[in-house]
């Protein structure tokens, strides 16, 4: 199975292409420029180095959020565009799942974080299970920083922080939670495009994949804009 694979949720971009398990080719963009502009040219350069035409793919996968509304809504546009003309399967993944498959194999109670803004964070609890893949023991949420490590205090165990939210509220993490809290090496902090095909091939397997002509983000909470006009859909825009 090929697997074609993308992250946009964030200010960084990844492309990757799988053949079952094994990463062939992985892109990994952090140029500080608007997505729409890179991700088909990283796509066009990974099936071209790789000789893997766009109808060789046997799964698209992609992040689904939570994260930037933008950057989420130009990686489920560029999903729909490949995945109509062969009617190639697709699956969402949560951008907190792939982004804690970089604790593998890592014991320790994995805390994924995103920089939500507004002094909030995007965050999902995880335990690396046996098959090394991450077993999902908190849901996903969009919370104050406080309340985050407030929980995770009272859990009284050592955790693993991942995710640029993590890194821009380290020393507050370090304040309350002193050695029992842990951070990686910086590569660690980022999602990658291979984690995200993986969990995808899992998925696919068990049957999870979605309606390419419905497929939309997954968000946390409403977008500014429609804060302000009393919107009611699920949307965030962490761009705004």
């Amino acid at each position: 199975m090929r697997i074609l694979a993308l992250d946009t949720a964030t200010r960084t971009a990844s492309v990757a292409l799988l053949e079952e398990d094994h990463t062939l080719i992985e892109i990994y963009m952090d140029l500080g420029v608007h997505h729409s502009g890179i991700l088909l040219p990283a796509i066009d350069y990974v099936c071209s180095l790789s000789g893997v035409r766009p109808s060789d793919v046997d799964l698209l996968a992609c992040t689904t959020g939570p994260g930037s509304f933008t950057g989420l809504r130009i990686g489920a546009a560029t999903v729909k565009g490949l995945a109509l003309p062969w009617n190639t399967p697709v699956v969402g993944v949560s951008t907190l799942e792939a982004l804690a498959m970089n604790a593998s194999p890592s014991p320790l109670l994995v805390c994924s974080m995103l920089d939500a803004r507004r002094k909030q964070v995007y965050t999902a609890l995880y335990r690396m299970g046996t098959h090394s893949f991450p077993d999902l023991v908190k849901g996903e949420q969009v919370i104050e920083v406080d309340a985050v490590l407030a929980d995770l205090r009272q859990r009284n165990e050592k955790v693993l922080f991942l995710g640029d939210g993590a890194v821009l509220n380290r020393i507050m993490i370090e304040d309350v939670l002193d050695d029992a809290a842990y951070f990686p090496a910086a590569k660690h902090h980022r999602i990658e495009a291979s984690a995200v095909g993986l969990i995808g091939k899992r998925m696919f397997m068990r049957g999870d994949t979605r309606d390419f002509v419905t497929f939309t983000p997954h968000y946390l909470r409403l977008s500014e804009a429609e804060t302000k006009s009393g919107g009611t859909a699920s949307l965030v825009d962490k761009d705004s």
